[in-house]
Order: C-alpha cells, then structure tokens, then sequence
C-alpha cells in the first residue's frame, strides 16, 4: 500500500465510525503508521488537526441530523460523543451559529463541514536535497516538556521563549527539537530543546539526558529564514517525498529538527542562508 492509499483508508475509517469511540490509534494503524507520525503528518496536508477534522465532521452530521430528523437532541450528542447536552450545546453553537434547539424550532441554517476527498495532482518535477544515514545511537541532554498535539503548533514557540527568558541558554543552547512519541497517551508527545549529551560537563539537575536509539534517517537540509524555511521543507517531505518514496516508509518514535548556530549569521534565524535539517526515523519497506 503506497503513502496516499494509506491515508485513503485513515480518512474512510473517521467516515464509517463518526458514530463510534475513534481512538487516534485504530485511525493511526489503518495508515500503517504511528500515531505520531499520522497526526503530524495530516496537520501538514490538511491544516487542520484530526481532532479539528473528527469534531467539524461530527457536528457537520449532527447539524444534518437535528435539521432533518426527530430525534432526540440529547440523543444526537451521546450519538457523537458528548457526556452532556451543555457540551453539546455550546460545541453546536460555536460551530454552527445557533443552538440545537433554534435549528429544530426556527429552522436556522445550519452549516457544513465536507468529508476529505483525496486528489492526485501531478505537477512540474520538483527537487528535494536530502540523505539516507545510517546512525549510531546517541544521547542529548535538555529541558523536556510534555505536549498535546492539538495544542502543539502554537505552544512549542512559547516553550523555547520561555527556555532563554529563564536563562537557560547559558546551558543548554537548543542543537536540536527532538519529538519524543509517548508510550502512555497517543495524544500527547515529549519535547525536548537539547544539545549533544558530554558527560564531562555537569549540569543542573531539571535537564534530562535521553538516548536516541540507532536509526535509518533521512535528512533533509533546510535554508533561509525560521520557521517558514522548515515549514516548507516539512510540508513537501509529506505531500511530494513519501507518496514517491519506494524503498522506505516512515519508522517510529522520534522526530529531530537540527538548528546551526544563530550566531554563524549576519541576521541569525532570520538570515536567507540560515541552515536547519530535519530528521524523520525510516525502516525499508
């Protein structure tokens, strides 16, 4: 099964279980990739995470049904998974305008969310830089701190602020992003701002020492000025590279972003020459 068909048959499986408890690990297997990996990797597509898309489908269906049937409203939340009809209520209005019981009495419009229909475009060639490493395991050292993948996108900038405005640049002067998969929530992942791990320097205690176990990576060189010069390159390795990888699919676990030295440039982070890398973890197919 290619990288599309793949998440072809994640998509599907949000459709036929609107209805049902959709745990992120079941969608997750039916692209025969970590959940990790799959919520990333959708955010990147489709800009919108899949909680967003599973919640807008569900209350797409109970707009549809409060409009259209007589069923017991209280009945259509439990039917899409709310424990109370105040969550009900409130999640209906932000996403519909108007109150279950307003589009049942006064037939208020009520608004759509269309399911993902998956297109192939094929377009000009394209040329992506990168490398296949093999790489020995190796430990970094840094501040760790857990995330929502939900919430992930806005608050890991709002962690490395906080990283330097506690001094801690004067430690630990952030090598490396590393994105840890938990293996306690599929919702949450660890993140570390880290160096590489030297045993003769003494640090203080609230920074962690991980090890990150041998790999097959790809790296991908990325330059010009943060974020967008790392946004772009992660945005095409998901859309352009994986569909028309055929030797490797994704692996598990880790995901490393690799920052050079600020100070190396004129203009730091924002110069136009400024060098990143991204690192995702392959196995062969």
């Amino acid at each position: 099964m290619n990288w599309i068909e793949s998440i072809g048959r994640a998509i599907n499986y949000i459709e036929d279980n609107l209805e049902s408890d959709l745990r992120i690990e079941d969608v997750a297997s039916q692209a025969l990739i970590s959940p990790f990996y799959f919520q990333k990797a959708f955010s990147l597509l489709c800009d919108f995470t899949v909680g967003e898309y599973i919640r807008n489908r569900r209350l797409s269906a109970a707009g549809r049904d409060v409009l259209t049937t007589d069923e017991r409203i209280i009945d259509i939340a439990m039917k899409y998974g709310y424990d109370s009809p105040d969550s009900f209520t409130k999640a209906f209005t932000r996403f519909h305008g108007s109150t279950p019981s307003a589009v049942r009495k006064d037939g208020q419009a009520i608004k759509t969310f269309a399911p993902l229909q998956l297109k192939i475009i094929l377009e000009g060639g394209f040329i992506m830089d990168y490398k296949i490493v093999e790489k020995e395991a190796f430990k970094v050292i840094g501040s760790s701190k857990m995330f929502n993948m939900e919430s992930s996108y806005h608050e890991i900038p709002e962690f490395w602020t906080q990283h330097y405005q506690r001094g801690y640049g004067k430690y630990i002067s952030g090598m490396y992003g590393v994105c840890i998969e938990s293996n306690e929530s599929n919702k949450e992942f660890e993140y570390l701002i880290a160096d590489d791990y030297r045993e003769d320097r003494k640090l203080p205690e609230q920074f962690k020492v991980f090890e990150i176990p041998k790999h097959t990576w790809a790296i991908f060189p990325c330059v010009g000025p943060m974020p967008k010069a790392l946004q772009n390159v992660n945005s095409k390795i998901f859309s352009e590279w994986l569909p028309n990888c055929k030797d490797y699919q994704l692996g598990g676990g880790y995901n490393v972003e690799f920052y050079s030295c600020p100070s190396d440039y004129k203009d730091g982070t924002q110069d136009e020459k400024y060098y990143s890398q991204i690192w995702i973890p392959l196995v062969r197919k």
